[in-house]
């Protein structure tokens, strides 16, 4: 039998290719993902444990109490603080560390970096250790900077040149002096590092005699733990917190490991999505192949093999036809994960440099993975044959389904789709996170009683196509016929390409209608013509403000000011806002009471209020950051949203209780609205500030969506995976119908039939199972992207649903090309076959 079954590998090659590449494509996938994130998440731990090579103890500043609260002042590390630590026992050195965001612009006035990657910091002394110059020297007082070798080489910059960079305030224009190396992470993933000395760093970023931390080099013979130990004894009690270098790079390792475990998991999903594609074409393949050879088993049967070991012969050819498209797989995916490392310094992403990762585990991942997934797909065909009877099978070539069978599995199907309709129903009416796990089950189960369903429902789907193709004549004719003669090669066949449109067109939907959602949201909740933030969203200068509401068209404008507090024993955000002014730049819906922000009089969001029990009219106190405490009283209580919510005050009353007041965003109203002329204008104002983001509307609610675009971007090319597996699929199986239906083509050219009509029969046998697979997707997409609208429903109330037509019909269109595409070749075959030979065939 083992000799059997390996005769069979080697005299079905071409027909067992198909399923070898589909096999392949899915295992390189999977082995892709873990060697391009195995061998970035190696980089960048490297590249971060480097970091921490000048330093051997961290002390920061305690910024939370026992219980993990934040309110109140965060202590600060002072000079006397640095020179204690630069004086225990066991210390070689100690550096003060200051840092914060600064924006560097190019050449053309553009921010350099993802503004949040944009660092500046302070180089200790004439020669710092953690950032060893390229070239130059280190920067002196306030007209000098150092900039990291990576951004200089991005922007062309060299030692001399004047460059544009701004902090939180007016933009500088400093002299580089220095360009340093340096393993800072952010900089390896395309941001910047601006180094100024540190008077001045401590100037620009507000830290005037303080530090934001304090590394301290170990002397040699004394450990990281001791020297931990010595500090914590030196200094202030309850007002700072070691921890060892050791513990730092830990703690980063397993973030990034964590972050990357995210990519891996995402990527892993679509690799699964094309190895589940993928079942249905192995399984396909080894069903026609078994069929095919029904009178071989039988005879096998006949001399004395038990059904076991017909089995067996099966597994063992699937076994043999996995291994081959596994160890293919590999080599393919470690081609991918190397070319993804490449590709991503192509698109501006930098990784560190470091050796391609192949571990034990993922050479077991994808032998193990294309094995069994191949043998998986062939165990159903094999069961199936050896339990014909030897004398049943050799009088019939074909097996055909009894009706107990088609019952059975109709009434499996009926089960599975409407278990999973009413967990997906039921899903929709959850909360949002609570929903999810739910949806998800349900999603797989209706999936599935689909895909059972499939014959039933190829039947009729196919049948309503028989108005078009009689304009084909007797080759459209034909094709219909041939589509329906077995249904489950046809839903075989077509559910591979259902499952990447189900995908395609869900995601379509729910980004799609996400877009509408914040652009209503912003067009609703908000009035102001522009809105004015940092490029890294964090906090602007209080001076900002100042400018704006001294230049020239704009009418009103009010900063959102953002400031911890305690409420209740909780800690709970305040909002500080221009009160005069708030009215006029939003358009909140009221639920209850006057929208009045003055004094003590206060506005809140609905589900705070709620979560409080308050309402209009109700009073509670709060306790500020400075420890002072005051009654406030609930004028309104408006219906808040993902742009704007919370507790808002007015600025007058919260600035006095804040010591260090910025502004997390500025609503602005001109008095020309939005335009290109005016958004030039305030850009101007604030000195064309590279750090600085003037958005409208419409600037706005792209900004949001972008994050869904290029998630929805992401999806298409992965899923592309799958719909190339699914082409395999059809290729295969009309290859393998040919070959099957040699006799009967070899008649229909001997009774007139001319090779063009054999060509158009098999393309538009192709097209129509295609189109069938492509109808069947499109709607259970519509139908998960209106469930999963649901739940994002709940949480955002301008969320409706939107039917992207242009795209389903594009996505249609997508299905009919795969189908005249996959024919080409199966059709050429169809059309060569000797008519004589092809008759005398069996």
């Amino acid at each position: 039998m083992f000799r059997t079954a390996l005769r069979n590998v080697l005299a079905h090659k071409a027909r067992l290719l198909m399923t070898v590449l589909a096999v392949m494509l899915g295992v390189a996938f999977v082995s892709g993902t873990l060697v391009f994130t195995n061998t970035i998440s190696n980089a960048f731990q490297n590249s971060s444990a480097k970091g921490f090579d000048q330093v051997d103890v961290a002390v920061r500043a305690k910024s939370q109490d026992d219980k993990g609260d934040t309110v109140g002042k965060t202590p600060e590390l002072t000079q006397a603080m640095l020179d204690t630590s630069a004086k225990v026992p066991g210390a070689a050195s100690a550096t003060g560390v200051v840092n914060g965001f600064t924006a560097i612009a190019d050449k053309n006035g553009k921010l350099i970096g993802g503004g949040f990657q944009s660092e500046g910091g302070n180089y200790w002394g004439a020669k710092d250790a953690r950032y060893p110059l390229k070239s130059g020297t280190a920067p002196h007082g306030s007209g000098e900077v150092a900039i990291d070798s990576e951004t200089a080489k991005r922007a062309g910059y060299k030692v001399g040149d004047t460059v544009r960079l701004s902090v939180d305030g007016p933009v500088l224009s400093p002299r580089i002096t220095g360009i340093f190396t340096t393993d800072d992470g952010n900089v390896a993933a395309g941001g910047s590092l601006a180094l100024f000395d540190t008077a001045t760093a401590q100037k620009l970023f507000g830290k005037a005699g303080t530090y934001d931390e304090i590394d301290v080099k170990a002397a040699a013979g004394t450990s990281q733990a001791a020297l931990k130990s010595a500090l914590d004894q030196a200094l202030p009690k309850g007002q700072t917190e070691t921890t060892t270098a050791k513990k730092l790079a830990d703690d980063q390792a397993e973030t990034i490991a964590s972050s990357m475990s995210g990519l891996k998991s995402g990527l892993l999903v679509f690799a699964g999505i094309a190895l589940f594609v993928g079942t249905f074409i192995i399984a396909n393949t080894f069903t026609m192949l078994v069929a095919q050879r029904t009178k071989e088993l039988a005879l096998l049967r006949a001399v004395g093999a038990s059904r076991r070991q017909v089995t067996r012969s099966v597994l063992l050819e699937a076994f043999v036809v996995g291994a081959v498209a596994a160890v293919a797989g590999l080599v393919a995916g470690i081609g991918i994960g190397a070319g993804l490392r490449a590709l991503m310094g192509t698109i501006g992403a930098t990784v560190p440099d470091g050796p391609l990762i192949i571990t034990s585990g993922t050479v077991l991942s994808a032998l193990a993975v294309g094995i069994l997934i191949t043998m998986l797909a062939a165990w159903l065909p094999g069961r199936r044959a050896a339990k014909i009877p030897p004398v049943a099978a050799m009088s019939s070539v074909h097996a055909t389904a009894t009706t107990k069978s088609l019952v059975l599995r109709n009434t499996l199907g009926a089960l599975f789709s409407g278990a999973g309709v009413a967990v997906v129903i039921a899903a929709t009416s959850m909360n949002g996170s609570d929903g999810q796990a739910p949806m998800g089950i349900g999603a797989v189960l209706l999936i599935i009683g689909v895909f059972i369903l499939t014959p039933l429902l190829s039947r009729p789907l196919i049948a309503a196509a028989a108005p078009a193709l009689r304009i084909f004549g007797i080759s459209g004719k034909l094709a219909r016929q041939n589509s329906v003669r077995n249904p489950r090669r046809t839903a075989a066949t077509a559910s591979a390409l259902m499952i990447g449109l189900t995908l395609i067109t869900g995601m379509t939907v729910m980004a799609g209608s996400l877009q509408q959602a914040i652009d209503k949201m912003a067009s609703s909740a908000i009035s102001a013509d522009y809105i004015v933030s940092m490029a890294n969203g964090n906090q602007l200068s209080p001076d900002v403000d100042k400018t704006l509401t001294t230049t020239s068209g704009i009418t009103a404008s009010s900063p959102l000011r953002n400031a911890p507090s305690r409420i209740d024993g909780t800690t709970e955000f305040l909002t500080g806002v221009n009160g005069s002014a708030i009215g006029k730049l939003t358009d909140l819906k009221v639920d209850s009471g006057t929208f009045k922000v003055a004094g003590s009089q206060v506005v809140v969001d609905d589900d705070t209020a709620k979560s409080h029990g308050w309402k209009a009219g109700s009073t509670f106190t709060t306790h500020y950051e400075d420890g002072k405490a005051q009654q406030l009283t609930v004028s309104a209580v408006y219906e808040g949203n993902a742009l704007i919510s919370g507790i808002m005050l007015d600025n007058a009353t919260l600035s006095p209780h804040q010591t260090d007041p910025a502004d997390m965003q500025i609503l602005v109203k001109t008095a020309d609205g939005a335009s290109s002329s005016t958004k030039d204008k305030l850009e101007k104002a604030l000195g064309s500030n590279p750090a600085v983001k003037v958005q409208d509307k419409k600037d706005l609610s792209n900004s949001i969506a972008q994050v869904f675009t290029l998630i929805l971007n992401m999806v298409y090319g992965l899923l592309a995976m799958a719909v190339i597996v699914a082409v395999l699929g059809v290729i295969n199986t009309l290859a393998m119908s040919v070959f099957e239906r040699s006799q009967e083509i070899g008649m229909l050219r001997a009774i007139g039939l001319d090779r063009k009509g054999i060509k158009r029969m098999v393309r538009l046998e192709s097209l129509v199972i295609s189109l069938f697979g492509g109808v069947l997707g499109i709607g259970l997409g519509v139908f998960f992207g209106w469930a999963a609208g649901e739940l994002i429903g709940a949480k955002m109330s301008t969320y409706e649903l939107v039917i992207p037509w242009a795209r389903m019909a594009l996505f249609l269109l997508l299905a009919g090309t795969v189908g005249v595409l996959a024919a080409l070749w199966p059709a050429r075959r169809a059309a060569k076959l000797n008519m004589l030979s092809a008759i005398k065939s069996e």
